[in-house]
């Protein structure tokens, strides 16, 4: 048997066009969650609309790079698995407040990059201790942490299906909600009546149809398009050397321990789908991979960066589970941030295009993280408990945004994110009803880097190729 048909399908490496079209799908999954934070940010401070480009274009920039440094790695940094890193949407609240209370909105940029690398480094020399918290994470505690990755993530997809701008007159229209249904419906008749090639990049063929169909009813905009520049690098510190100051350092600190929390999250989640169970060790190189980006990414005008949850959904339904797959959607994203006419094709997709696609992308997760809970032994009372209880704490800042408004900003930080609190949830339940006051027998299940040495027979031999 030749080494490729042995190697385990994460570390496949396909034909060149099905990598290019499948990298390609990973960049329009998560291409509205990179650019978002930019713009929202840029916004606030009130940047030009040159400025904005720039800072969005560098934005997609640092985040192939960040990709780069997850799926193919160096030395004891990167997870090694498909993995795609952009910037993290936690960071916008903290960013903006910082851009308020700034009196010179010039400084108010170069104050954020500055918190942003103190951060990171900060964070990549934690990764290592920050790891060892895998072993509180048994499936009935990644099954509830996956499940509510797909849940958190729903309300963007339903935003995105009503379109960009919540103020305007068609927001939430039949045009859109029925674009977004379109889409939806292309994506699931080609998973359901196709084979092969053309039902693995389901998705990218339902963003390209359905962007099509939205042409006629005037939602899709070739103005990103036409105004654009071919060729553009990001400058490093083009909005001026990092400045240093305490309280923006300690808020966007907090957003990195939020951070890699979800990270965490993500990296057992993602090992449970790809079949490549993630243990201490692979956390501990993803996490260097996070945190690292994040402190380089400032050098090129870069926010920082994390996982993306979304392409979880896009592995798990593709099935496509190679790392460089993955990687080759960086190199997209590296070169969308050096060419914004590039950049700009995929900003033509309408956003309730995004939406109907995103349903799919989205629930996939939640799905995964019920197929986890399945083996988690539910007939057992105390991991029900676990399960309920956690689920409602993580769900609360989705289904009551407000909940948290009396609670300092920098503690809502870590509360607003259902991801991070319903996790610590499940965490805390998991260590009294299973562990505290009891021994090792009562305990219903073995935690992640136990379960990996069963599935693959050994620790040091790599699991089958299913």
């Amino acid at each position: 048997m030749s080494a490729q048909k042995s190697a385990h399908p994460v570390d496949e490496k396909l034909p060149a066009l099905k990598m290019a079209t499948t990298g390609l799908q990973h960049v329009a999954a998560m291409y509205a969650g990179v650019v978002a934070p930019p713009l929202i940010v840029g916004a606030a401070i009130g940047l030009s609309a040159t400025d904005l480009t720039f800072l969005t274009g560098a934005c997609l920039f640092t985040a192939g790079l960040a990709t780069f440094l997850q799926t193919i790695g160096v030395w004891k940094i990167g997870a090694r698995l498909p993995f795609v890193n952009g910037v993290t949407f936690a960071g916008v609240a903290p960013m903006t407040a910082i851009a308020a209370s700034t009196e010179h909105k010039s400084d108010a940029l170069p104050i954020i990059f500055g918190a942003v690398i103190v951060a990171g480094l900060l964070g990549f020399l934690a990764a290592p201790f920050f790891s060892k918290a895998v072993r509180f994470f048994p499936p009935v505690v990644t099954g509830t942490v996956i499940t509510l990755i797909g849940i958190s993530l729903l309300p963007v997809a339903f935003g995105w299906a009503q379109g960009p701008n919540p103020a305007a007159h068609d927001y939430g229209s039949a045009t859109n909600l029925g674009l977004a249904a379109a889409t939806l419906l292309i994506v699931l008749l080609l998973r359901r009546f196709t084979t092969g090639f053309v039902k693995q990049i389901a998705v990218l063929l339902g963003l390209v149809l359905g962007t099509l169909i939205a042409i006629p009813f005037g939602v899709t905009d070739f103005g990103p398009v036409a105004d654009a520049d071919v060729i553009g690098f990001p400058t490093p510190f083009h909005f001026g050397a990092p400045q240093f100051q305490l309280a923006a350092i300690i808020s966007l600190c907090v957003v990195m321990v939020v951070s890699m929390t979800e990270s965490t999250a993500d990296m057992l989640a993602l090992g449970e789908i790809v079949e490549r169970p993630a243990d201490e060790k692979t956390i501990a190189a993803g996490l260097r991979a996070d945190t690292l980006g994040s402190a380089i990414s400032p050098l090129f005008n870069g926010f920082m960066c994390s996982a993306f949850a979304q392409n979880i959904g896009l592995v798990a339904m593709t099935k496509i589970r190679s790392r460089y797959v993955v990687a080759v959607g960086g190199g997209f994203l590296v070169l969308m941030g050096l060419c914004p006419m590039a950049a700009s094709l995929i900003a033509v997709v309408p956003r309730p295009v995004l939406g109907g696609a995103g349903v799919v992308l989205f629930g996939s997760v939640a799905a995964s993280g019920i197929q986890t809970l399945v083996r988690a032994g539910l007939e057992k009372d105390n991991n029900v408990l676990i399960v309920a209880v956690s689920l409602a704490v993580g769900i609360v800042p989705i289904t009551a945004p407000e909940f948290y408004h009396a609670f300092p900003e920098t503690v809502r930080i870590v509360l607003d994110s259902g991801i991070s609190t319903g996790c610590v949830a499940a965490v805390a339940l998991n260590l009294v009803f299973n562990h505290l006051g009891r021994g090792r027998d009562a305990q219903d299940v073995t935690h992640p880097m136990e379960a990996g040495e069963e599935i693959t027979g050994s620790a040091t031999r790599a699991p089958a190729t299913p």
